[in-house]
């Protein structure tokens, strides 16, 4: 099992990635992610999904009509893993 990420090593991780916040209340990060239409999104949330199940590492979102709101956190861990962080820049990195 992955393990936690402490305070500073989560406020270092944050600093490596770009516009995801700590959500309040909870051991977790969040971004909104906003595309052209709704195609545009849900491919995005296509290919994020396939990397996920890989990775057996799997988001909270949701999504309406261009715009994906994304939660990561490691729920077997009870917080803030590496993974979460991995899959964030990976997010990131499949929008382009």
């Amino acid at each position: 099992m992955p393990k936690r990420l402490g305070p500073d090593a989560r406020n270092e991780a944050l600093t490596t990635l770009t516009g995801w916040k700590l959500v309040e209340g909870r051991e977790a990060i969040a971004k909104r992610f906003v595309f052209r239409d709704f195609s545009e999104a849900f491919g995005w949330m296509t290919r994020v999904a396939l990397l996920a199940e890989s990775m057996n590492h799997h988001p909270e979102w949701s999504n309406v009509y261009r715009t994906v709101e994304v939660t990561l956190s490691t729920h077997d861990a009870g917080g803030l893993t590496e993974l979460d962080v991995k899959l964030a820049r990976a997010m990131d990195a499949i929008v382009g």
